[in-house]
């Protein structure tokens, strides 16, 4: 019988991403929700690391199984690293991201492409039936676009760009997102704990 491994999100996209990644591994893997587990989550840490472990500690309260959450945001260089650990929350929780990336593409105006660096991070917590934990952390580096581009990703995919590729992460199919990713990088660090 498969292991379950619980993934604390509520996130389809983030889900068919790790369900992916995760896909020769030997777990059931499910999401909050699947497992029946519905907790609300202050994420009030310091960092991407910090985030990620409060929000699997909490899961794993409710069920004592193997808990993954991961943390992730945008890091742009020229804007003091923001909107980083508040990505999610940038401009309130309910704005749509459309009008985010729009917001940072304004903020950028006229800055020159060698100055519009930028990362997505990515930390992956566990906390293991015992209560032990592990956290990895992983990064894609990039750049911030001119416009939104592409269909295939989610949040800020439409404006990163990787100039190995010459396209956003939003034009990228999944298997080269998972690929290159920061989540995909950091789910694949931490297979290697879990297995």
């Amino acid at each position: 019988m498969k292991r379950k491994l619980i993934f604390a999100t509520g996130n389809q996209g983030k889900m068919r991403e790790i369900k992916s990644i995760m896909a020769d591994a030997e777990f059931e893997i499910l999401s909050m929700a699947d497992a029946g587990i519905d907790v609300v989550i202050q994420e009030d840490g310091n960092s991407f690391e910090e985030n990620a472990l409060i929000k699997a500690r909490l899961v794993w309260e409710k069920c004592h199984e193997l808990v993954l959450a991961d943390d992730s945001g945008l890091e742009i260089d020229y804007l003091n690293k923001e909107p980083g650990i508040y990505s999610a929350r940038y401009m309130g929780e309910d704005t749509s991201y459309h009008i985010k990336n729009a917001r940072l593409i304004e903020r950028l105006a006229g800055v020159d492409d060698e100055k519009r660096t930028a990362r997505f991070v990515c930390a992956v917590a566990a906390v293991f039936p015992d209560g032990s934990s592990e956290v990895v952390r992983a990064c894609m580096e990039g750049r911030i676009g001119y416009e939104e581009k592409g269909e295939n990703g989610f949040g800020y995919d439409p404006i990163f760009v990787l100039p190995q590729y010459g396209c956003t992460t939003a034009e990228l199919t999944l298997e080269q997102k998972n690929e290159e990713s920061h989540r995909g990088k950091a789910l694949r660090k931490m297979k290697e704990i879990i297995v």
